[in-house]
C-alpha cells in the first residue's frame, strides 16, 4: 500500500485537475437515518464518480514513464472507463475499453465522448476482463485493471480529503466493487491514525467478498445480478480481500430494493441523482439505523451515473 507521502502526491496531483468534493452534512438526511452523517459527493466530479482520481494518478505515471506506447486497455461496467478515457485524453495516452454486452448505454456514451475506443464482449464484467486481457497481449497494450496500487493510492483522496476536514466520524460505510476504494479508505484511516470503524457494503446480489470474508480465501461467485452495476462483480481481487479482511469490522450486504430506496432517499433529501451502487453505502446506514443513535456516519455518494431508462424502471417506477 501507499505512504503518506505518496498519498500527500496523488492529491495534490488530483486537486490540480479536479476541484476537491463537498462534503455535507445535510439536516434532512440525518433526520432520516437518526444521526449525523456526513456525505462525500463524489458524484460531482467531471466523471460522476470517484474513480477518475485514480485513473489520473495511473496513467499519469503510465505516460510518465512511458509504459504504454501502443496505448492502455481495460475492462469496466463504465467508471473506471471513463475515468481511464479521461486521463487518456488529457496526458496522451490512447485508451480501449472493453464492456460487456448491454452495458449502461449512456456510460458507453460518456466513454467514447472522453475518446475511448469501446469494445463489446461477454455478459459480465468478468468476461469483459478476460478478453481485455487477451487483446492486451494481442496487440501489445498496456492492460489497467480495476484493482492497481495506482487505482488505489488515487481514489483514496476521497477518503483522505473526508477524513481530514470531519474527524470526528466514527463510522465510515463504503461501497465495495472490486474493492479500490475500500482499500483506500482503510490506508488513510490507518496512516492519519484514526479509530474509525469502517464497514463495506455489498450487494445481496453479488455477494463476493462477504462470502469470501465467510470463507477466509476468495469465492467466486456464479453470478452478479444486480441493477447496481458497480457492485456486479463475481471474482474478488485477492490484494484487495486480504486488505478488506484486515482493515473492516463487517460487510453490509443490501437488495435492490433497499437500494432503489436509498437513491429516491438521496433525491427527497439532497436533490442529488444517485446511481445503484453511489446509493448502497447510504442503503446500508438505513438498514443499521437502530445501532447507529449517537455516533457520527460518513459515506461516500460515490457516483451519479445511472441510466435514465434504468431510473425510470427500477427507481421511479418500481419495477
Amino acid at each position: 500500500m501507499f505512504t503518506i507521502e505518496e498519498l500527500e502526491r496523488a492529491h495534490r496531483l488530483v486537486r490540480s485537475m479536479l476541484p476537491e468534493t463537498l462534503h455535507y452534512a445535510w439536516p434532512t438526511l440525518a433526520a432520516r437515518v437518526g444521526t449525523t452523517t456526513w456525505i462525500k459527493h463524489e458524484n460531482h466530479l467531471p466523471t460522476g464518480a470517484f474513480k477518475v482520481r485514480g485513473g489520473l494518478v495511473h496513467v499519469e505515471r503510465l505516460a510518465r514513464e512511458g509504459l504504454a506506447p501502443n496505448g492502455l486497455i481495460s475492462a469496466t461496467r463504465g467508471n473506471h472507463g471513463q475515468s481511464l478515457a479521461l486521463a487518456g485524453r488529457h496526458f496522451g495516452v490512447p485508451v480501449t475499453i472493453v464492456v460487456p454486452r448491454g452495458n449502461s448505454v449512456e456510460k458507453n456514451d460518456a466513454m467514447r465522448a472522453f475518446g475511448a475506443t469501446l469494445i463489446e464482449h461477454g455478459n459480465d464484467f468478468d468476461a469483459a476482463k478476460v478478453e481485455a486481457v487477451r487483446l492486451a497481449d494481442e496487440q501489445d497494450l498496456w492492460f489497467a485493471p480495476s484493482f492497481h496500487r495506482d487505482l488505489v493510492t488515487g481514489v483514496a483522496t476521497w477518503a483522505y480529503e473526508l477524513l481530514s476536514a470531519a474527524p470526528d466520524i466514527d463510522i465510515l460505510y463504503v461501497p465495495i466493487g472490486l474493492g479500490s476504494s475500500i482499500c483506500g479508505a482503510i490506508r488513510v484511516r490507518d496512516l492519519l491514525g484514526r479509530k474509525t470503524e469502517i464497514v463495506g457494503v455489498q450487494s445481496t446480489h453479488a455477494p463476493a467478498y462477504a462470502r469470501s470474508l465467510e470463507a477466509g480465501e476468495p469465492v467466486e461467485i456464479p453470478s452478479a445480478d444486480t441493477r447496481a452495476d458497480g457492485l456486479a462483480v463475481r471474482i474478488p481481487d485477492p490484494a484487495a480481500l486480504d486488505i478488506i479482511r484486515a482493515g473492516v469490522s463487517r460487510i453490509v450486504t443490501v437488495n435492490d430494493a433497499e437500494i432503489a430506496d436509498a437513491v429516491r432517499a438521496y433525491w427527497a433529501d439532497t436533490h442529488n441523482l444517485a446511481e445503484g451502487a453511489g446509493a448502497a453505502a447510504l442503503a446500508a446506514v438505513v438498514q443499521e439505523r437502530d445501532q447507529l443513535a449517537g455516533r457520527c456516519v460518513g459515506l461516500p455518494l460515490s457516483g451519479g451515473n445511472i441510466d435514465l431508462a434504468l431510473f425510470s424502471r427500477w427507481i421511479l417506477a418500481g419495477d
